[in-house]
C-alpha cells in the first residue's frame, strides 16, 4: 500500500484520468473529492463489498434454477 500526505487542497492523480482531491479536514474525517470518467464506478468499500455480495448471491441463486429447469443434479443426468 502506497502511503501518501496531503493537506487540503492538495491532490493525488492515478493513472492519468483519476484525480483525488482532499476538500476538508475535519479532526478524525477527511472529506474527499473524486474526479474519474463516468465509466469508473466509484464506491465506498463498504458499498463495493455489499454489491459484490448481492451479486454473488444472485448468480447463486440463478445456477439453482438452472438446475432445478435442467434436471442436472451433481454431474448426473435425470432420464425423462
Amino acid at each position: 500500500m502506497l502511503v501518501l500526505t496531503r493537506k487540503k487542497g492538495e491532490s493525488i492523480i492515478i493513472a492519468e484520468d483519476i484525480e483525488i482531491t482532499v476538500l476538508a479536514i475535519d479532526g478524525e474525517n477527511v472529506k474527499i473529492g473524486v474526479k474519474a470518467p463516468k465509466q469508473v464506478n466509484i464506491h465506498r468499500k463498504e458499498i463495493y463489498l455489499a454489491i459484490q455480495e448481492s451479486n454473488k448471491e444472485a448468480s447463486s441463486g440463478k445456477q439453482e434454477l438452472l438446475r432445478k429447469i435442467t434436471g442436472w443434479n451433481d454431474g448426473a443426468k435425470n432420464n425423462f
